[in-house]
């Protein structure tokens, strides 16, 4: 849900004209991709926090407490929504794609917004479905495999690290 409202905002944005002040000032650009860089980094940094302290409760044999739960299963709606706001590539997507398709001479420009933005949403509702389900069976999976779980954190939050380090050294094109 934090990704269809940030999706949502984005489109809002992006047909009131806020978006293209992105596009206009790299300085504004770069600011909203470092913070979003930033934000993807501590988020991997967090997994790796949990996927070690996971190893270790493993380790000593002791039991798994509740609240040794992944850094990225509190707060998932605020998560997705920040991430989502902060995606450069997906702001200059809503951009570029959008402007494409809005006649600025049809009698009703927001028309065009709220049918390319209601494409968006179901494109991206049964992407983000596919995932959700998928990944509550992979999710049972890893509660079982404590040893499993923790390596997949890891492997996640080292993946988080690198596309905020990618989004950070990526030039606007």
């Amino acid at each position: 849900c934090g990704g269809f409202l940030g999706d949502a905002i984005l489109v809002v944005w992006s047909a009131a004209g806020v978006a293209s002040l992105l596009k206009a000032s790299p300085a504004l650009f770069y600011v909203v991709k470092y913070i979003g860089a930033a934000y993807r980094a501590w988020i991997g940094l967090q997994m790796l926090r949990g996927a070690v302290r996971n190893w270790r409760v493993r380790k000593a044999g002791e039991s798994v407490a509740q609240d040794a739960a992944p850094a990225d299963e509190s707060h998932p709606f605020r998560k997705a929504l920040i991430v989502s706001l902060l995606n450069p590539k997906a702001i200059l997507f809503f951009i570029s794609f959008f402007i494409q398709f809005v006649d600025p001479a049809f009698p009703h420009p927001a028309l065009s917004f709220v049918v390319l933005g209601a494409i968006a949403q179901c494109a991206s509702f049964l992407y983000l479905s596919t995932l959700i389900f998928a990944g509550a069976r992979l999710a049972e999976h890893f509660r079982r495999r404590r040893k499993l779980a923790a390596g997949a954190a890891s492997s996640v939050g080292g993946l988080f690290i690198g596309f905020s380090v990618k989004l950070a050294l990526a030039t606007m094109s």
